[in-house]
């Protein structure tokens, strides 16, 4: 057994996950690297669409295996696709068509991966899980843990990373986070795998790899497009400007796509889907001073002060907007100090103190200023 602890690294094949792997194994750890398979590519794009990206192909599967075998660690392909189906798929089609816009990838490490990779670890005696994110876990004098933000703005990934709770944050290595992608990509031609810091990136939804989940709705849902076809755009005051395809293909702030002639841009304000509505509005419509969030998960307190000051994200390269942070019943209304465009329903706000995440939940709906 190695004195610095034996680790399970989620490894999905990438320059990302592997150079981690391979960090971890330098500096002394017991790695067993893992890689996930959550999603059937065939079930999950169009028969005439070829393209297959991401994490879960055979030629990721590969990549993962033959690093770790190359490097003395075992590894292991890990079937969850039971799990992740039965929750983030179905909370995805489910969000869309309660006329919000989901983060999957927030769901999926809340709810699944983490808790995956903590399970198995557990059976395999593993001190740790570990992953590739660009992000880092510290402790604060109170002895809660928390996210910090990664060294590098440009690949910071501590927004999709709110969920995680206090046992899994515990547990949590990651050794990328206080690097940048530039040292990581001179670090895959150090340990002899040049390839990697060619490799391309995805940056899609894994289930949804052409990059279109109005299609993927269509697919997973029978008869959708028939059912929500026909529904009415209308302007703030309730007057109709035309029709649309259905409202779970807009989200909120939409601009392009609408295919109706106003005279002005139009952009989307507001889904209704109890009655198949979608509100347009002008850009200045999408501003909003206030918001209600629910599902919170606090990290670096386990409660906070009314009115405490932070710094809100409501996406993912949102650079963040100061406000304060109220207490309202389960939920807490975020009072921002000045506007702040496009809030979505069903996208994730994350708390911020500086660097540090306080906490996050799942935005509910934007008041009426």
């Amino acid at each position: 057994m190695s004195k610095k602890g034996k680790v399970l690294m989620a490894m999905s094949g990438g320059i990302d996950s592997t150079v981690a792997a391979l960090m971890l194994h330098k500096e002394g750890y017991e790695v067993v690297g893992i890689t996930m398979k959550t999603w059937d590519y065939a079930t999950s794009v169009g028969v005439n669409n070829k393209k297959e990206t991401g994490c879960c192909n055979l030629d990721s599967f590969n990549d993962a295996r033959m690093a770790a075998v190359e490097n003395g660690f075992p590894h292991f392909i890990l079937d969850i696709r039971e799990e992740f189906g039965d929750f983030v798929i179905e909370n995805f089609v489910e969000e869309y068509l309660a006329g919000r816009t989901p983060n999957p990838c927030v769901m999926c490490n809340t709810h699944i991966k983490w808790r995956a990779l903590l399970k198995r670890a557990d059976a395999m005696g593993c001190d740790y899980i570990a992953t590739g994110h660009y992000a880092q876990v510290h402790q604060h004098s109170n002895g809660r843990y928390f996210i910090r933000k990664g060294k590098d703005e440009s690949k910071d990934q501590s927004y999709a990373l709110w969920g995680l709770q206090q046992d899994l944050l515990s547990r949590t290595l990651l050794p990328l986070g206080t690097f940048h992608k530039t040292e990581i990509r001179q670090m895959a031609h150090d340990f002899g795998y040049p390839e990697l810091a060619k490799k391309n990136e995805s940056y899609e939804i894994c289930f949804v790899p052409d990059n279109d989940y109005r299609g993927f709705l269509k697919r997973r849902v029978e008869g959708l497009e028939e059912k929500v076809a026909g529904g009415n755009f209308v302007d703030p005051s309730g007057k109709i400007l035309g029709t649309h395809k259905g409202y779970p293909f807009y989200t909120v702030g939409q601009r392009k796509g609408l295919d109706i002639a106003l005279g002005s841009p139009a952009f989307v304000t507001a889904i209704l889907p109890e009655t198949n509505t979608v509100v347009l509005g002008t850009e200045t419509d999408l501003n909003k001073t206030e918001m209600k969030v629910n599902g919170i998960n606090w990290m670096k307190y386990e409660n906070i002060e009314d009115g405490m000051e932070a710094t809100t994200k409501i996406r993912y390269k949102d650079s963040g907007t100061n406000g304060q942070l109220f207490h309202d019943g389960t939920q807490i209304r975020v009072q921002f100090h000045v506007d702040v465009k496009g809030v979505a329903p069903g996208q994730s706000a994350v708390f911020y103190e500086g660097e540090d995440v306080i906490g996050g939940g799942i935005i509910q709906r934007p008041m009426t200023d």
